[in-house]
């Protein structure tokens, strides 16, 4: 199976998808029309860095260098993880210019 997203893709939050605190649970979830979903300390680290400017290979590198970890394994972890909100319509791609 191919990947929806290549390194160079950049990836952002559509237009009605957004981060949110849940205050009255004490969590953070992505909102989006008519869903949301509660999101772990690592989701909610990932789509905080998706700025519909950097790539994904440049998020990767700015995440392993905070949490001093193998790029290649963060790029993995942000892939799958991306790859199930792209196919649900929550994370939408932009190629680079």
């Amino acid at each position: 199976m191919e990947p929806l997203i290549e390194p160079a893709d950049i990836p952002y939050l559509p237009r009605g998808v957004r981060l949110a605190d849940d205050r009255v649970r004490g969590i953070r979830v992505l909102q989006a029309p008519e869903r949301a979903m509660q999101l772990d300390p690592i989701g909610d680290a990932i789509l905080s860095e998706l700025d519909g400017v950097r790539s994904m290979s440049q998020i990767a590198a700015d995440l392993a260098a905070r949490y001093n970890a193998p790029q290649d394994q963060i790029a993995g972890d942000i892939r799958d993880f991306l790859t199930g909100l792209i196919e649900r319509r929550m994370v939408f791609l932009k190629e680079a210019t």
